[in-house]
């Protein structure tokens, strides 16, 4: 089963449940898992308490982190048939846009031409949607300490973001999922139907959305 897929990325806002779906997803094909794991930042408190003045180093700290796992990837150490990652380096631009001033900007970006390595590019991206009240009902109910202090008017803008993001993604074939009424994380049944229509999928850019 999946097979037609052996490098998966899963990506969307905070809340949108991309680091759920990518274990489900990993454990079903026998894939190494390689995590954002954000909680080893630093800066994300700090971050989510002034922005704008810990917006840089919260930026290069996963830049570094990034670059390292994507290394060790094209390297092989983290080599097994398949992967599958909550996280792709494209989108780092993404938030440094949202975040950071010109200035720092400019300089974030010239830091991540300079050590972006070579990455294979993801035989599959899965994009989860939500809309912000959504995101951030599921922020409040995980109780991560460091998220409190997230306002519903970043996530709107971070939703925007990945939005318009995707909207022009064209690296790779790309599955948009509205995950409104979908719960990876605690219903077996939701993610055999999303197995189901990623096996099933065959253009370039395909969309899944289950009603209420």
């Amino acid at each position: 089963m999946l097979g037609r897929f052996r490098n998966i990325v899963v990506e969307g806002p905070i809340g949108a449940g991309k680091t759920s779906l990518a274990r489900k997803l990993a454990a079903r094909m026998g894939a190494s898992l390689v995590l954002e794991n954000a909680d080893e930042n630093p800066f994300l408190s700090r971050f989510y308490e002034d922005r704008k003045r810990y917006a840089l180093p919260v930026q290069l700290f996963f830049l570094v982190s990034r670059v390292e796992q994507a290394r060790r990837l094209v390297q092989g150490e983290l080599f097994t048939p398949a992967t599958v990652a909550d996280f792709m380096l494209d989108k780092d631009m993404l938030f440094a846009r949202l975040t950071l001033d010109d200035a720092e900007f400019r300089l974030y970006r010239q830091l991540h031409d300079g050590l972006r390595p070579p990455a294979a590019t993801p035989d599959l991206v899965i994009y989860l949607q939500a809309n912000p009240a959504t995101l951030m009902d599921r922020v409040r109910k995980r109780g991560r300490p460091h998220e409190r202090q997230l306002g519903e008017n970043y996530l709107a803008e971070l939703a925007k973001a990945y939005s318009e993001f995707f909207y022009h993604y064209d690296s790779a074939p790309l599955l948009t999922v509205n995950s409104e009424h979908l719960n990876f994380a605690d219903k077996d049944a939701d993610f055999e139907l999303l197995a189901e229509r990623i096996q099933d999928m065959r253009g370039a850019r395909e969309f899944f959305n289950l009603g209420a």
